[in-house]
Parts: structure tokens; sequence; C-alpha cells
């Protein structure tokens, strides 16, 4: 990975952890997401199944709906950031939409679909980063039974 990818990539791993920290300051857990083409951010996300009571929503499938309906070739093209290692919906979707690239923020407190995206030939890149490790650490200490109620049995 270059430094100019690696600068890149934390950066736009900022924006999803910003994401995040408006979830989880609306009441929801911090997980945040961006979708980026060539440089621009089309769309961002965050979870928000307990502010919309929502089964779905996820950091990365709000991300994917805000960024609204996109040409097949647009998602074939774009990078999907994410601060915590994507679950099996999520991954469906990547792989739905043909996303060739995913920077993962972590993958220590949840391993997601991350062998399943690789045998498919998504492109992953964790970054294991420690705020993020800390952000979601700290939120299964304090809500247990927010994260357990989805995938974090």
């Amino acid at each position: 990975m270059s430094t100019i990818s690696t600068r890149f990539h934390h950066e736009f791993l900022r924006e999803a952890i910003l994401e995040a920290k408006k979830g989880q300051s609306s009441g929801g857990i911090p997980i945040g997401s961006i979708v980026v083409h060539n440089g621009k951010i089309l769309g961002r996300g965050h979870n928000q199944r307990e502010q919309k009571k929502s089964p779905v929503l996820h950091a990365e499938m709000d991300a994917l709906e805000n960024a609204g309906r996109l040409p097949a070739r647009v998602y074939r093209e774009c990078v999907l950031y994410t601060t915590l290692s994507p679950c099996s919906m999520c991954s469906g979707a990547i792989l739905l939409y043909g996303i060739p690239k995913i920077v993962i923020g972590e993958n220590v407190n949840f391993m997601g679909e991350e062998e399943l995206l690789k045998s498919r030939g998504v492109e992953l890149i964790v970054m294991n980063d420690p705020e993020c490790i800390e952000m979601m650490n700290q939120f299964v200490a304090e809500k247990p039974e927010l994260w357990c109620e989805d995938i974090g049995k």
C-alpha cells in the first residue's frame, strides 16, 4: 500500500469514525461507514438499528442507502470504509453491488465475513485502528444487551 493511499485511507476512515460517533451520540451502536468513488464521498451512514428500530440499518447499509441509486459500474469503482468488519448481511450487499475494496477500521471486536469477501475477489484492508477498537470495546462493555441483540452474540 503506497503512502498516498495510506493517507487517504486514514482520512476516509476518520469520516467513518465521525459517522460512528454520530450514531452513538443519538443512542445507537458506534459503527460508521462511507462509500467513496474517485476520492469523493457518495454516501455516509451509521448503524441505526436502535434509533429507527430497524433490523437492517447497519452502517454499511445506511451508507449505501444514502448514496442513492447508482449505476452498477459506479459501485464497481467504489471503496467502502467501515469502522467494523462487515457482517453477513452487509457483506452480501457488498458482493451484490460488486464493490471491489473495503477498508475495515477493526476486526478485533467482531470478525465479519472477511473470508467470504476475499474468496469472491474483494480486496480488504484491515487498519485495526486503535480508536475504532476502543470505541467498540467501550460500547460492548457498557451496553452488552444491545450489542448481543444482533451480531455480537
